[in-house]
């Protein structure tokens, strides 16, 4: 697993993946040095890498970096590949994005426009990084959460759909590339079905209650 970015969610989907058996490969704007911590924390499993590197090195590549970053991720290293898009729009961070404030276009189809030839599918979007950590369950658990993906690629969607059912969770398709707005900052889906961000344990989710957010998503 490569990852260009290694914030809050990031670390944490990283985390997860070293405990189902992944080895993963680090990376942010600011150079493997900085990760050195984070990398030793998580064990012998995961380095610390350039961007470039990681991307590289990954089987699947997670990018969870802000929007205003999507130039520079690196996209060579990346065409043909499966990649996980994490991100959020948010124009207080973000500065304001015409085709995203117009609504023309969703984030992920923004970042498929700087990695043209990646295989991207939405995920990991809408759900709190503590509650990602928490929430996770063995296959079979009663009160095993779901994660929407959505996504154009087939065979991308599968391979992301086993990474996460190793993580411990479930998926529900969303749809194509163009509806993954339905799992952007501010739907129903987004954050509320897994509880509050005061209760850090969350609540579980399920495939109904994933699937019913979706549906009563507006534009």
């Amino acid at each position: 697993m490569g990852f260009i970015g290694s914030g809050q969610i990031g670390s944490t989907i990283a985390r997860l993946a070293i405990e189902a058996g992944h080895q993963v490969v680090l990376s942010n704007s600011r150079g493997p040095g900085t990760l050195a911590d984070t990398a030793a924390e998580l064990g012998p499993q995961a380095f610390a890498a350039t961007s470039g590197e990681a991307a590289a090195a990954g089987d699947i590549v997670v990018v969870t970096v802000p929007v205003k970053a999507f130039p520079d991720v690196p996209a060579a290293p990346l065409a043909g590949k499966t990649v996980i898009d994490t991100c959020n729009y948010g124009p207080e961070r973000d500065g304001h994005i015409p085709d995203l404030d117009g609504k023309s276009l969703t984030s992920s189809e923004l970042l498929l426009r700087y990695i043209p030839d990646a295989m991207l599918v939405k995920a990991f979007n809408n759900i709190f990084y503590k509650h990602l950590l928490s929430l996770a369950r063995p296959a079979g658990a009663a009160d095993r959460s779901c994660l929407p993906i959505a996504g154009d690629s087939a065979p991308a969607k599968a391979a992301v759909t086993e990474f996460i059912d190793s993580l411990g969770y479930s998926v529900v398709d969303a749809g194509p590339l163009a509806d993954s707005w339905r799992q952007a900052t501010g739907t129903p889906v987004w954050g509320t079905p897994y509880g509050p961000y005061s209760d850090e344990k969350g609540q579980p989710a399920g495939e109904d209650a994933i699937r019913a957010a979706l549906a009563t998503a507006t534009r």
